[in-house]
């Protein structure tokens, strides 16, 4: 996997380009943003983008729109020292695909680039479905397709990240049933995981997604109305679950 690397941190960026390396990443390492744009303007090879948070020149999130008007459309990844939901918030607001603590070591690093590069390289028919992948899942208008993690309304690439595809096929997967804030929470993280302040920080952060989630079904459709919430309790997609498999 062809992964572009952005840390200042000299030592770190040399231990992860290291780790990666040789866990069967080809890693090229940057100390700073421009001359990753650079490189980037002169290979197409990259498949993901790794950006430390906090740069020396700013943050790396001031990265992404620099990235899209140069029509670099590759799979960008946050590092973190210092986790704080309101970066990861403003971070997949941006079009990150993940947000990753430092503190969780290279391993589940590696483990969620590859999740995240194979689901965008893996060879499509002209629908959008894999060569050699499962049958797509319809409800209605939409249409998901596990083996790529992409989901479509009416046609339409609706462009979600790891993340809110995740999310979606939950709550299609259960269509008619709700499901707890926990549930929509845990099936992104991992059981007993609590993100923001107090016992039920996780509540913020699920509504932050559903409210994305919802932000791009509309960018397409004015009158969608299909996720809906119980105050207090979740969230359910409108309608049987039949067919989902």
């Amino acid at each position: 996997i062809s992964t572009i690397l952005v840390d200042d941190d000299d030592y770190y960026r040399e231990a992860v380009s290291t780790e990666l390396d040789y866990l069967g990443f080809r890693v090229t390492a940057f100390p700073s943003g421009e001359p990753m744009l650079a490189h980037l303007q002169e290979s197409n090879e990259a498949e993901v983008i790794v950006l430390d948070w906090k740069l020396q020149t700013g943050l790396g999130i001031d990265l992404l729109p620099l990235l899209q008007e140069r029509g670099i459309r590759l799979p960008v990844v946050f590092l973190t020292g210092s986790p704080a939901v309101a970066a990861e918030y403003a971070a997949l607001d941006l079009g990150a695909v993940d947000f990753v603590d430092k503190a969780r070591g290279i391993a589940i690093l590696a483990k969620r680039l590859r999740m995240i590069v194979e689901s965008h390289r893996a060879p499509t028919r002209s629908d959008g479905s894999s060569a050699s992948g499962p049958e797509p899942i319809q409800r209605g208008k939409l249409t998901l397709h596990t083996d790529i993690a992409r989901a479509y309304w009416d046609g339409v690439d609706l462009e979600l990240t790891l993340t809110e595809f995740k999310i979606v096929f939950l709550l299609v997967s259960r269509a008619g049933e709700y499901v707890t804030y926990r549930g929509v929470y845990d099936c992104v993280r991992y059981s007993g995981f609590v993100a923001g302040n107090g016992e039920d920080g996780f509540r913020t952060n699920v509504r932050s997604s559903i409210k994305r989630i919802r932000n791009k079904f509309r960018q397409l459709d004015d009158g969608f109305s299909e996720i809906e919430n119980y105050a207090a309790f979740g969230y359910r997609w409108h309608g049987a679950a039949a067919g989902v498999g």
